[in-house]
């Protein structure tokens, strides 16, 4: 049984050693923000951050993860008000999200260490790849994030999450379900 701290948690995997940390966190944990992209290690869409350092999670097995301490994209903020998190928004450095949570990962790790990164070392420090092609962005966001987390800057955008469907629907008619607009009878 593998035992190791997922986001500040004690957790205990009762599955094959060799189990990528990847599966156990998607799988057993239902931790799913941490994505599946090539298993091989190249895209790290499956970054988390283990004892500091942005890892690849489809690469590294649970016996190896064995009391560390690992974050994954819902430990570094359940309401989306981490400064990396902000900043990939308010940079407009999205787009699909699949990648996001990798990139967001390897940019808070980088900036644990460094909060004052060179356009180079957010390149070498993030080397996710986005199909979308955010990257002229990625390092203003990065760069951004580091000086909110130095409290040299704040960022306006990028509200935590919290409206509801119903709300979404009113915002945005076309998301609203027939029945939605229909008048209600007189009784």
């Amino acid at each position: 049984m593998s035992k190791l701290t997922v986001n500040g948690r004690p957790v205990q995997f009762d599955m094959d050693p060799q189990t990528p940390l990847l599966w156990a966190l998607r799988d057993a944990a239902n931790l799913t923000g941490t994505k599946y992209g090539c298993g091989v290690g190249d895209c790290h869409a499956c970054a988390v951050i283990v004892d500091g350092e942005a890892l690849r999670s489809c690469l590294i097995t649970i016996a190896e993860a064995e009391g560390r301490f690992v974050t994954t994209i819902e430990g570094l903020s359940r309401d989306r008000s981490h400064p990396v998190q902000q900043a990939l928004v308010a940079e407009q450095a999205i787009q699909c999200g699949f990648c996001t949570p990798g990139i967001a990962i390897s940019a808070a790790a980088l900036l644990q260490r460094n909060p004052n990164p060179s356009e180079q070392e957010v390149k070498d420090a993030v080397p996710n790849i986005c199909r979308c092609g955010v990257y002229p962005r990625l390092v203003a966001a990065v760069q951004r994030a580091g000086r909110v987390m130095q409290r040299r800057e704040r960022i306006g955008a990028a509200p935590a999450p919290g409206i509801s469907a119903e709300d979404a629907a009113r915002a945005v008619p076309a998301m609203a379900l027939p029945q939605d607009n229909r008048e209600e009878p007189d009784q």
